[in-house]
């Protein structure tokens, strides 16, 4: 059964969550939290003009990927640039070019927008991802993440 991708909808809040825990469950500097997943899902899906959340949908199985592209303003390119996040796809259907669908769907909405750029950040411990990214791509810059919390 082909697997087709679209935009998420609040009916699908219940089964992002669920692709989130287990992505924030292997990544070390993400904690599961059902509750404030939820919040920046319902967050995102009000303001479709900063963000989107795209899922793969199987026929028999629902969703089973996201990922989210969110709009910041570039001063390095002088242009909107996208924010790739919340990548995910359930393990059964890995290696079936549902990642690639998922990410086609998220660079077509960014360039819509006016992005000049599309970028995005992994755990540096997710070989299966940055082994997926490099053979979508994707260069590796020379930046470093840093954080800091505000709440």
């Amino acid at each position: 059964m082909p697997i087709t991708t679209d935009y998420a909808q609040s009916s699908d809040i219940n089964a992002l969550v669920g692709l989130l825990n287990a992505l924030f469950s292997i990544e070390q500097d993400f904690t599961p939290n059902e509750a404030a997943q939820r919040r920046g899902l319902e967050l995102l899906l009000a303001s479709p003009d900063r963000g989107q959340i795209f899922v793969a949908r199987h026929p028999a199985e629902g969703v089973v990927g996201m990922v989210s592209a969110q709009l910041v303003i570039s001063t390095a390119i002088g242009a909107p640039s996208a924010w790739i996040e919340d990548m995910v796809v359930r393990e059964p259907f890995r290696g079936q070019g549902v990642g690639k669908l998922l990410l086609e769907h998220a660079h077509s909405w960014a360039f819509s927008k006016g992005a000049g750029r599309i970028q995005l950040l992994a755990d540096a411990d997710n070989a299966p991802a940055l082994a997926f990214y490099r053979h979508q791509d994707w260069q590796p810059t020379r930046l470093f993440a840093w954080k800091k919390g505000l709440l």
